[in-house]
């Protein structure tokens, strides 16, 4: 009996947050994700090269990984070959989501444990969306990110994508996002109304400026409540 309620809340969480992504998006919701895009296309305008955004937050539960997920999908929806990254190797849920397999992904790429062809996987949202999930939780996830490997690695995608979307964990509570900040063109920072603390997001503003990230903007979110909520551990 424990174990059936516990395979349908499990189901009804799946199903809650598969409808706040893609097709499933409400209208209002799909329309603000369109302008998210619209200025994103607008910041980088360069058509020849592919271009790379970070998508990070002050704390964690603010819905970085929801905007992330969102803005790849409506990239992709309008005619752009989208590959996106969870580079939340800490705390992964993208993959979760949409029902993929964790590994081999891009801590496992990183490491040369697995080829990147290996590591790419269709999204099952959009055909021009493909994606590299976490792979297995490292227990050292900035210095894979810091590496050369890392640089490698955007490089060779990007000879196949037109954008390449990294899914960031928080800034106050971990560097990883600081360090991955090199390899993008430029960072999104989500902040969830009545929730986000201005002094984690100045702390997160004045890391942000001093690694050099060329901040691109900012998205308010409403993200699910607190409770249950996942904590960050510092290597």
């Amino acid at each position: 009996m424990v174990r059936s309620q516990k395979g349908r809340k499990r189901a009804l969480l799946q199903n809650t947050e598969k409808a706040i992504c893609g097709k499933e998006l409400s209208f209002a919701a799909a329309e603000a994700y369109r302008l998210l895009r619209t200025n994103i296309l607008f910041a980088l305008p360069d058509e020849r090269k592919c271009r790379v955004v970070g998508v990070t937050s002050a704390s964690s539960d603010e819905g970085k990984s929801t905007t992330a997920l969102n803005l790849s999908y409506m990239l992709a929806e309008a005619g752009e070959r989208v590959l996106l990254i969870e580079g939340d190797m800490r705390l992964p849920t993208i993959s979760g989501r949409l029902e993929l397999r964790a590994s081999p992904g891009l801590s496992n790429v990183l490491a040369g444990l697995s080829g990147v062809r290996e590591a790419l996987q269709d999204s099952g949202l959009h055909k021009r969306l493909q994606i590299i999930s976490s792979g297995d939780i490292p227990p050292n996830p900035s210095e894979l990110l810091g590496g050369k490997a890392a640089g490698i690695l955007v490089e060779v995608l990007s000879g196949d994508f037109d954008f390449i979307v990294f899914d960031l964990p928080p800034v106050t509570e971990v560097a990883d996002a600081l360090v991955a900040s090199r390899l993008t063109d430029g960072m999104i920072v989500v902040v969830r109304q009545d929730y986000t603390n201005r002094r984690a997001l100045a702390d997160t503003m004045r890391q942000l400026n001093y690694v050099d990230a060329k901040v691109l903007g900012f998205v308010m979110t409403r993200a699910g409540g607190g409770k249950g909520r996942k904590y960050y551990s510092r290597v």
